[in-house]
């Protein structure tokens, strides 16, 4: 298969998966699984940037909660929600640098990632269960900040529990409304992924050509674009969804992804 076909595959996996709640990594694992005889397998590199253009793209669908805070940034109520989404961010990067120092690798087995899905899928209808009935807050707290910049690593550490899953489950839990949590778990997202995705490009271009993996900067130019189109829509899609819908098919989905991910690894 040529690779420019690969990577428009990958591209749209990780520009469907990225904000959903379904894990972007868990997905990426399976297609390479199900069609790993035509799809050569990618660096680290190309699978932060990709999240990075898909990232980039669903700016436009904030964009009036953007500027709002940027008009009325002098508002105590836009400094304390700027402030939260800041924390968040600054408790995930800490974090995730701490991690980085100490050695810390993603598990290159799909056991560990299905069965975050597997996991992620039942808290998912628990939580919808438990939420049944209950009134819903709009206000964010600052506790709630920094449960989901915690969440934001927990979503690190155990690939397949879904960044934007793992941080709207804590929001749930903690009584945010389903269109508020998925609001500020994407704004949350989007200076950590972009950060991770400068990082790890700084990080390759520091290394020496002869030294380094040579990457194929345009087959990683043409993943970002794929990703970040498809990104557009899913996210857009998944906020009207979220209006007037529960989280419980996304855990339903996952617990099927999960079951056929643990099927190829036993099988």
């Amino acid at each position: 298969m040529p690779e420019w076909v690969d990577i428009l595959i990958l591209g749209i996996v990780e520009g469907i998966t990225e904000f959903l709640p379904v894990s972007s990594t868990g997905h990426l694992l399976l297609t390479q699984q199900l069609f790993g005889r035509w799809i050569e397998p990618q660096s680290d590199l190309f699978n932060i940037v990709i999240q990075s253009g898909a990232v980039l793209a669903v700016i436009p669908l904030f964009w009036h909660r953007i500027s709002d805070c940027m008009i009325h940034w002098r508002e105590r109520s836009t400094q304390i929600f700027l402030g939260q989404v800041f924390l968040a961010f600054v408790i995930t990067g800490v974090g995730g640098l701490l991690l980085e120092k100490n050695g810390f690798t993603l598990p290159d087995h799909p056991l560990p990632i299905a069965l975050a899905l597997l996991i992620g899928g039942i808290l998912f209808i628990g939580v919808e269960a438990w939420l049944r009935g209950r009134t819903a807050q709009e206000e964010i707290t600052w506790r709630m900040a920094v449960m989901v910049g915690l969440g934001q690593l927990i979503a690190a550490v155990f690939p397949g529990a879904s960044r934007s899953g793992t941080t709207i489950l804590i929001a749930l839990l903690m009584g945010l409304s389903r269109p508020r949590a998925t609001e500020f778990s994407f704004l949350v997202g989007i200076p950590t992924m972009l950060a991770a995705g400068g990082y790890k490009i700084w990080k390759a271009l520091k290394v020496p050509l002869n030294e380094g993996v040579a990457e194929d900067w345009a087959m990683v130019a043409w993943g970002a674009l794929v990703s970040g189109i498809v990104s557009f829509m899913a996210v857009k899609w998944l906020l009207g969804y979220v209006q007037s819908h529960s989280f419980r098919s996304f855990g339903v989905y996952r617990i099927a992804v999960g079951v056929l991910l643990l099927l190829i690894v036993f099988g």
